[in-house]
């Protein structure tokens, strides 16, 4: 008998699913604390979660008899993946469940807020009838500006167009042939600023997204544009959002997710221009139904049958090829991560080649993780080992793979290149020993350089004191260099410097290398 720990509020019909299936046992407690679930988990070899439970490495090195976790929703911020990896634990979500409901959500969000019923519901409530005070605007000829055209964001855009709003779609990583299909017009993110009537958000968030909407955005904005932020907290800047709807540059906005949830006593909601939902994005009967039943059936498919779907850490593979081929996914999925936080433009084609022993393996899963590290600085915890390949083929990126036993200077090699609309980057590595990632080359550039971490990657001229004046930088704001890497084509010709250190450098100081004489360009990267 297989054990199941529901540990989150679950809609009934995943619960029943569990309890109607032979051969599982399932107990439902939830509101555990830390030290609670740390002592009840040791019970249990399958968790299923929403938001709320907290799977922190010190609760995953006490389930000794855990096999899987399983996340109703898509979101896996509260779930450690790393600790449950390397204790061999899958970690799955159900990443379509509630697609259409928070799409949905945005779009009921924007005609609450162009129609001002929530300010005029409670108006009414109190015995007033103020029908000029709460005249509102109409979508039909309004221009619809999306950022981020994924999943959601092409379901918004669907539904928008019903309404014959005029939309027009800003995503870097998606290929100007696909979003023509969908009837939709791409343009750089400042004319989407310039021209939209309304800006909604569908994107994850990360270091690249964290306050992209901020003051100097909202200067580029048309007078009397309204927001909506259904994605995530801390992509719109709050103070700045505030500034701007007290300037009048916005006429509104429309917010169910916030920097801090829950977000106590914000500012914003002093303002009578700001609509606000406390995250229901996904919060419909149908989306926690959907996501509770498709969670419960992944967790007794793996339990029972070893059955693997949609796992963000493990692809459906045999234990035994798995054990071979763990060491190169990691490599792969870092090369990928590597490759989308370095270039720039909507990737086109991508291109993955094996040389060396690493040819006579079955590769599928690497190339898959490869996709994953791609697409997830775009796409978050939606993607995964099953719908990786499915991602790549909506946004119109084609996948090429090549072998060959013959290998340049490593027993086995893995290389990659993304071709994009404004270019192309290369990057290879291998593994040192069995399971250590090296990064070897970046475009025309040798070296050997460890993959993790926080990286800054500088394009230099090889000149006297680049090196030094960067070090300097560093010391001066106090942050440790862990590793650095040189590599240079010629002498005094173009060079590479890669820096790895103990905490991420901030903006101003990543603004103070750009100003360096000889550095032509600098990035910071995660992996």
């Amino acid at each position: 008998m297989k054990r199941v720990l529901v540990s989150d509020s679950l809609s009934e019909k995943g619960i029943e699913s569990l309890r109607n299936t032979p051969g599982i046992e399932v107990d439902v407690d939830t509101g555990l604390s830390k030290e609670e679930l740390t002592e009840k988990i040791k019970d249990y070899h399958g968790l299923a979660i929403r938001s709320a439970t907290k799977v922190t490495a010190d609760i995953i090195d006490a389930a000794k008899n855990l096999r899987v976790i399983g996340r109703a929703g898509i979101g896996l911020d509260n779930v450690d993946i790393k600790a449950a990896t390397q204790g061999g634990i899958v970690v799955m979500n159900a990443p379509e469940g509630n697609m259409v409901t928070t799409a949905e959500h945005a779009i009921s969000m924007m005609l609450a807020l162009s129609r001002n019923i929530p300010q005029a519901t409670s108006s009414l409530k109190a015995k007033k009838w103020e029908k000029k005070k709460f005249m509102g605007r109409e979508l039909s000829g309004k221009t619809l500006g999306i950022i981020g055209l994924g999943r959601i964001g092409s379901i918004v855009a669907d539904r928008a167009k019903g309404l014959k709003m005029n939309v027009i779609a800003y995503d870097p990583f998606i290929s100007k042939d696909r979003v023509h299909e969908m009837g939709i017009e791409q343009v750089s993110l400042d004319e989407l600023l310039a021209r939209s009537d309304y800006i909604t958000l569908h994107m994850p968030l990360n270091e690249e997204t964290r306050s992209l909407i901020n003051a100097e955005s909202f200067k580029k904005m048309k007078d009397g544009v309204m927001i909506i932020n259904c994605a995530r907290g801390g992509i719109v800047n709050e103070k700045d959002l505030y500034d701007a709807i007290k300037s009048g540059r916005v006429s509104g906005a429309a917010l169910d997710v916030f920097e801090q949830e829950p977000p106590g006593d914000n500012p914003l909601f002093g303002l009578d221009e700001v609509i606000c939902t406390p995250h229901l994005g996904a919060s419909t009967d149908e989306a926690q139904q959907n996501v509770a039943v498709v969670i419960a059936e992944q967790i007794a498919d793996y339990l029972l049958r070893g059955t693997i779907k949609n796992a963000v850490n493990v692809p459906s593979v045999s234990g035994e090829t798995l054990a071979n081929i763990k060491p190169y996914m990691d490599l792969g999925q870092r090369l990928g991560s590597f490759q989308a936080q370095l270039g720039s433009g909507a990737p086109e084609e991508i291109v993955i080649e094996y040389s060396g022993d690493i040819a006579e393996m079955d590769v599928q899963p690497i190339t898959i993780s490869i996709l994953i590290g791609i697409f997830k600085p775009i796409v978050g915890d939606a993607v995964n080992f099953v719908n990786a390949p499915i991602i790549a083929q909506e946004r119109g990126v084609r996948v090429v793979e090549s072998k060959t036993r013959k290998s340049e200077d490593f027993t086995s090699l893995l290389k990659l290149k993304i071709r994009s609309n404004k270019g192309e980057n290369l990057i290879a590595g291998t593994l040192f020993g069995k399971k250590d990632p090296r990064i070897t080359r970046i475009n025309k550039f040798r070296f050997e350089a460890i993959p993790e971490g926080n990286i800054l990657l500088f394009f230099t001229l090889d000149r006297p004191m680049v090196i030094g004046n960067i070090g300097t930088i560093l010391g001066n704001i106090g942050t440790n260099i862990s590793h650095m890497e040189f590599g240079r084509e010629e002498v005094g010709g173009d060079a590479i410097v890669l820096l790895s250190t103990d905490s991420r450098v901030p903006k101003e100081t990543m603004e103070e290398f750009g100003r360096l004489q000889n550095v032509v360009s600098v990035k910071q990267l995660q992996l």
